[in-house]
């Protein structure tokens, strides 16, 4: 038989077929194509939200007292948020406005950052919208039609034929479904270029009137932004898209997503979604792994969703992981809070900007959202 050695030594992506007895064959799965991430980008805009800024006025915003101001304030502080960003000044977000006059202002700031992002993640994978054969938007914080991406496709100039695929409801696990379909859609046309561009504005969801904890949560947690991520068939530099599963939780579509109101978007979020995640999340990755070959031991970078401190901490505590093995989503947290969609598009542009990783090295992603869903890829850098 084949030694343990030899067989980590070989790539996942290859086509393996060994012989070392009679009638003894050996093989793994392979793609049919290659995707290679060859750019990523993110942007936030200007309006930044501090820690300090909203202890200090979310009682006021909200009409709390006594415990119950006592215990948000607490939530808060024990967020590991610092900042956040939003499209507009607090003193407008916090406002109630009609949901016609939300949508535009969403058609509007998601554009914007949607431009930026495309840009940029074209820019640094040296191409231009003319070399873009696939255009995936993933958002789940507004509502417009024609969609963002008919929208990038015009004012950049993308070519008439440029295949559009707008993703609008799978919420904070959009942007890892996102890659997924590149990955897929390069599986079967080698040699094409897709762009992912994931634009999420959670703070036009914001409901002053709404008391739930629910949104007293939502409030604390979501911050607005835009992230880019370039994949190729081409010969480029960067990760390869390897594999991806996804998994629908049983029983489970109560857990989160939104309730379009005439007063807008107002956030469903179960408190047991950290317990839904603790409970499944080292079944999901192992098996996953598994089926590809490999172990959690394989895996060198771990790019996990943070929708909160204490699902980040439970993922890390259940795959056996440290502070320093997740300290890039601990890190996103911090500086942006959760970015649904967004967020683990910023952790894999972090993981590409901060880390040189040795050839052959595994990533594990992994992000959750609305269904209740998990989304998993397996990366490797080349």
């Amino acid at each position: 038989m084949p030694s343990t050695r030899i067989l980590k030594s070989l790539r996942v992506e290859e086509t393996l077929a060994i012989h070392d007895e009679p009638g003894i064959e050996i093989q793994r799965r392979s793609p049919r194509g290659v995707a290679t991430i060859a750019g990523t980008s993110t942007a936030v805009p200007p309006h930044m939200l501090s820690r300090e800024i909203v202890k200090d006025c979310i009682g006021d915003v909200f009409s709390l007292s006594g415990a119950r101001l006592d215990a948000i304030r607490k939530v808060i502080d024990n967020s590991e948020i610092d900042e956040r960003y939003s499209v507009f000044p607090l003193e407008y977000t916090i406002e109630p406005r009609p949901l016609a006059q939300i949508n535009a202002e969403y058609r509007e700031k998601s554009v914007e950052l949607g431009l930026q992002v495309a840009e940029r993640a074209l820019a640094q994978a040296g191409m231009a919208p003319t070399d873009v054969d696939l255009l995936i938007t993933v958002s789940c914080t507004g509502v417009m039609i024609p969609s963002l991406d008919a929208h990038l496709a015009t004012s950049m100039g993308f070519r008439s034929d440029v295949r559009r695929l707008p993703i609008t409801e799978l919420g904070c696990a959009a942007g890892a479904a996102g890659l997924a379909r590149t990955w897929e859609y390069l599986t079967a046309f080698p040699d094409r270029t897709a762009l992912l561009i994931a634009v999420e504005i959670p703070t036009l969801t914001f409901q002053r009137k709404d008391f739930s904890q629910a949104n007293l949560i939502s409030a604390v947690l979501f911050g607005d932004g835009a992230a880019g991520v370039v994949v190729t068939g081409r010969e480029a530099p960067g990760p390869r898209i390897v594999a991806s599963e996804c998994f629908l939780f049983p029983n489970s579509l109560d857990a989160m997503g939104f309730d379009l109101r005439d007063s807008g978007f107002h956030i469903v979020l179960s408190k047991d979604v950290p317990e839904l995640i603790r409970e499944r999340v080292k079944d999901l990755a192992e098996g996953f792994l598994a089926r590809q070959g490999l172990r959690r031991e394989d895996i060198s970078a771990f790019l996990l969703h943070p929708g909160g401190q204490r699902l980040l901490s439970f993922m890390q505590e259940e795959l056996g992981l440290t502070r320093s093995d997740t300290e890039i989503s601990w890190d996103i947290l911090r500086r942006y809070g959760n970015l649904s969609s967004a967020s683990v598009l910023f952790i894999l542009n972090e993981w590409q900007v901060q880390k040189v990783m040795p050839s052959g090295s595994y990533g594990l992603l992994m992000a959750f959202g609305p269904g209740f869903t998990a989304e998993m890829l397996l990366l490797q850098w080349p």
